[in-house]
Order: structure tokens, then C-alpha cells, then sequence
């Protein structure tokens, strides 16, 4: 799988979780320094607390357009260290 904004790859793995019909890419697997941390809050009942990354290529931008669950609730333990990216940006 791998996460691409118009022609640069984001994330590319595959070995990456499925959550919820969305890709999870392990924090290795992705090229970090296109993320700069939001001020985005959003805490999910079953996973935690959410932390949103707008995503910067130089040439392209979009706010909000990757998250973590950096400690994640138990069941959801699977996604801890993974990253994962708005759905129109992951392909095989």
C-alpha cells in the first residue's frame, strides 16, 4: 500500500493495519517530515485520542490529511506507531 499527494509518496508499506476500512502505515514506513502536528482534536470512543498532522510537500498542501492514535486504547492497540492518511490518498 502506499499514501501519495499528487506525485510524492507519503507512506509506502505492506505491512500496514486496517482500521475502520482506512490503512494504518507503521511510523517507519512513512516519510514524517512531510507532517507538521495540527491543532485538530478528536477523541474516538473505542481508540483514544487522535492526533491530526497537516500534510506539507512544498508544492502541495492539505490540512488535516493524516492522524495517529499515539496511545491508543486496548483495542486498538494494533494501531499504536502507525499513521494513517485520508482514504483518497492510499492506493495499492
Amino acid at each position: 500500500m502506499k499514501a501519495v499527494l499528487k506525485d510524492i509518496v507519503l507512506a509506502e508499506s505492506d505491512h500496514t493495519e486496517v482500521v475502520e476500512k482506512n490503512q494504518y502505515f507503521p511510523r517507519e514506513d512513512v516519510k514524517v517530515e512531510y507532517l507538521k502536528k495540527s491543532d485538530k482534536q478528536y477523541t474516538c470512543p473505542w481508540k483514544g485520542e487522535a492526533t491530526y498532522y497537516h500534510i506539507d510537500t512544498g508544492d502541495e498542501h492539505m490540512d488535516n490529511g493524516a492522524w495517529s492514535y499515539e496511545d491508543p486504547k486496548e483495542k486498538a492497540k494494533n494501531i499504536a506507531g502507525h499513521v494513517c492518511f485520508e482514504k483518497k490518498l492510499v492506493m495499492e
